[in-house]
């Protein structure tokens, strides 16, 4: 149950994370570096988590 576990905090962080990219492309003057900077992570929590839950089908 672990791993499930931890599969669901890195959900919920990608969910986080794509809260405050929104919030920053919305925002006026919005930090470009920022916003590749969040896309980043926001993929390789998304890597993450699809690696994680395909060792859970094995």
């Amino acid at each position: 149950m672990a791993l499930a576990a931890h599969i669901q905090e890195l959900s919920e962080k990608h969910r986080q994370l794509e809260r405050r990219l929104q919030e920053e492309i919305a925002r006026p003057g919005s930090d470009d570096a920022e916003i590749r900077r969040m896309k980043q992570e926001k993929l390789r929590l998304k890597d993450e988590i699809t690696r994680l839950s395909a060792e859970t089908r094995h």
